[in-house]
Order: C-alpha cells, then structure tokens, then sequence
C-alpha cells in the first residue's frame, strides 16, 4: 500500500519518509512477534505469522489510549472537519465485495486516516500530545506493510479530494481516534483474518 504517492505527485515529503523516525517500536513489535511465530511450533506454514492478528491488536489499543489522551486536549477541538473512513461494517454489502475490493475499502480507510492525523499534528501545539499522533501515523504504516504481505494489490491514493469509499466528518481529535479505533477493529481486522493466503495458511 502506497500511502505516500500522492505527496510525491505533489513534491511534498511523503508519509513514509515522516513516520520512519516515530515508528521504530511498532515496526519492532511486528517484527517480534513474526520472528517469535516462526519460532512456534506447530505453525502449517512460514505465512502463519503475518496472519497473526496480535500486532492489529496492539495498534487498536494504541488507537484508543490516543482517543482517551485527546479527551482532555482543550485546543482539540477543529471549525474545519476532517474527512475520515466511515468506521461501521455493513456485513453484508462488505460479504458482497470480493477481496480486493475490501483492500481498497481498507486501504482509502488508512490513508483517509492518515491525511487527518497529519492534519492534526500541525494544528495541536501541545508535543505531550505528538507522540499519540505519531505513533498512530507509525501503526498505520506498518498495516500497509502487512497487506502488502498478504499480497493485497499496492494502494495508489487519488489525485483529487474525492475518495470512493463512505467517509465521516468529526471536528475533534478524539472523535478521529475513535474512528481510527473502530476501523481498526472491524473492517481491518475482517479484511487481514479473511486475506486468502491467510485461508489457503491454514487449509
């Protein structure tokens, strides 16, 4: 998933370049954990560990240790809305959708999200509150790196505002936070635990 491409249509530092130095310790945890899953016994096949949803899990609190932090930000608080992925699932229009369709569901989802989080680290002054933003910028990052694993087809972001995917509008940082929260949790989790070569892992 290419998050950054469109920054790099428009000459700006794309999102990868700034999330490098704030992402260490996700990237590191992901690494862990698929390094300590190889090491499992039992596992039917070397793709096991990128299927494994704990590392989704760590982000999704992060996700919502970052909602409770904003809760208390007096300056968090926005007239102009952020654009956000629409965070609940319609079982059964998402059952109608083939896999890759639900990539790119899941996929404008995180770039939705990460045009607002960089938003919203230019427009709160409080650094206290930075490390949530960055960190959070960081785990989205190293979702795309696992759909890339799991052979989801790279993501290229549209060259205008407008995105095919249902989207929400919230003029807080918790109520984004919360979104990230609830994206994370339902249509990433079904998207990364139904990935086919997480199904043919286990058959």
């Amino acid at each position: 998933m290419d998050l950054d491409g469109a920054n790099e249509r428009n000459g700006e530092t794309p999102l990868r370049d700034y999330v490098d130095s704030v992402m260490e310790i996700p990237r590191l945890f992901a690494v862990l954990l698929i390094v300590l899953g190889w090491i499992s016994p039992g596992l039917p096949s070397p793709l096991w560990p990128i299927c494994d949803l704990r590392a989704l899990d760590h982000f999704v609190k992060k996700a919502q240790e970052a909602e409770a932090a904003m809760r208390s930000c007096k300056e968090c608080s926005f007239t102009t809305p952020f654009t956000v992925p629409q965070p609940s699932v319609d079982y059964n229009a998402w059952r109608k959708k083939d896999s890759e369709q639900q990539a790119l569901e899941v996929q404008t989802g995180l770039w939705l999200l990460s045009q607002a989080l960089l938003s919203l680290k230019t427009s709160v002054s409080n650094t206290a509150l930075h490390s949530h933003i960055d960190n959070n910028l960081g785990n989205i990052v190293s979702i795309g790196q696992v759909l890339r694993s799991l052979s989801f087809p790279d993501y290229t972001p549209p060259e205008t505002a407008s995105v095919t995917t249902d989207t929400w509008r919230v003029t807080s940082a918790s109520a984004l936070f919360q979104v990230q929260f609830n994206f994370l949790r339902g249509k990433v989790r079904l998207l990364m635990s139904h990935a086919p070569v997480c199904q043919q892992a286990v058959s």
